[in-house]
C-alpha cells in the first residue's frame, strides 16, 4: 500500500483541508495519513466566520515523528500551516527524509476571506518550502502574493506569475483557478516547468459549491505522483479528478458546499 501524508489544517466542516485530502487519497487507492497543523472552525451564529486554532509545536512534532520516522511516506502534500514552527518542521522532515514527491499548496486564506492571514508567514513558506517542492499549486490570489503581481486577470499574467514563482526555486508551478478569470468560458490552468508552459483546459463547471477545490486538486497531484506518474500526467489526471468532483458538488448549508471526491467513480480513471 502506497503511503502518503498531508501536513495541513483540519476543516471542522469536512469540506476542505486535510479532510478533503484524505478523501482524495482514498479515491486514488492510497494509504493516507495527516499531520494536523491547526483546526479551522466556522461560527453559524456569525455568518460562518472562521476561527483558526493552531496545534502546539510539541504535538505537531510528535505527529511528524509518527508519520515520517515511524511509518514512512512516498509523497507529501502540505496545505495551511498556520505557524512559523509548522513551516520549519515541514522543511525539517521533508529534508531529513529526502522526500522528492512534495506538493506545496501555499494556502493563505480561508474561503470567504480576501486578505492573507499572515504576510510574514507566507514569506517564510516561500523561502523555506518553495525550493523543496516538486510542484507548487497556488490559486490566483496566492500566485499574486508569491509573485508580487497584484491583479492576475489574464492567462498571460498567470504565466508571468508562474515564471516568477519558478525562479524562487520550485521545480514546477501549477497556477490553478483560471475559471475565475474575467469572461472565462473554460477552466484554464497553467503548468510551468521552468522552461515550457502547458495550458490545460477543461469544461467550466458552473457551481457555487467549490469549498475544498484547491485542496482536492493539490492532493490529487500528490496522489498521482505517489502512484508513479510524471508531473504532467499527475496534473492532467488531477484536473480531470477535480472536474468530476465539482460536477457532483452540493450545498452543505446556506453558506458553503463542497465538491464530491467520489465523482470520478462515474468514469474509470484506473483500469
Amino acid at each position: 500500500m502506497v503511503r502518503i501524508v498531508t501536513v495541513a489544517g483540519s476543516d471542522a466542516s469536512g469540506g476542505a483541508g486535510l479532510e478533503a485530502d484524505l478523501k482524495t487519497f482514498e479515491e486514488y487507492g492510497l494509504y493516507g495519513m495527516a499531520a494536523v497543523t491547526l483546526i479551522a472552525t466556522m461560527d453559524p451564529d456569525k455568518n460562518w466566520a472562521h476561527g483558526v486554532f493552531p496545534v502546539d509545536e510539541k504535538t505537531l512534532k510528535a505527529q511528524m515523528e509518527t508519520i515520517f520516522k515511524g511509518v514512512g511516506v512516498t509523497a507529501v502534500k502540505s496545505g495551511m500551516l498556520g505557524t512559523f514552527y509548522a513551516v520549519e518542521l515541514t522543511r525539517e522532515y521533508i529534508t531529513a527524509h529526502q522526500i522528492k514527491n512534495y506538493v506545496l499548496d501555499p494556502v493563505m486564506v480561508c474561503k470567504g476571506n480576501d486578505e492573507a492571514l499572515n504576510p510574514e508567514l507566507n514569506a517564510a513558506v516561500a523561502g523555506k518550502l518553495l525550493p523543496l517542492a516538486l510542484v507548487a499549486t497556488p490559486n490566483l490570489f496566492e500566485a499574486g502574493q508569491l509573485s508580487g503581481i497584484k491583479d492576475i486577470t489574464t492567462i498571460e499574467r498567470m504565466k508571468e506569475a508562474a515564471r516568477i514563482i519558478s525562479d524562487k526555486g520550485t521545480a514546477h508551478v501549477f497556477v490553478k483557478g483560471g475559471a475565475k478569470l474575467p469572461g472565462a468560458v473554460k477552466a484554464v490552468d497553467i503548468l510551468y516547468d521552468g522552461k515550457t508552459f502547458e495550458t490545460l483546459e477543461a469544461p467550466l463547471i458552473k457551481t457555487n459549491w467549490t469549498h475544498g477545490a484547491g485542496c482536492t486538486t493539490s492532493a490529487a497531484i500528490a496522489a498521482g505522483l505517489a502512484r508513479g506518474l510524471s508531473v504532467y500526467d499527475a496534473v492532467v489526471l488531477a484536473k480531470k479528478f477535480i472536474s468530476l468532483s465539482l460536477a457532483g458538488s452540493f450545498a452543505l448549508n446556506r453558506w458553503v458546499g463542497p465538491g464530491n471526491p467520489s465523482g470520478w467513480r462515474k468514469e474509470t480513471l484506473f483500469k
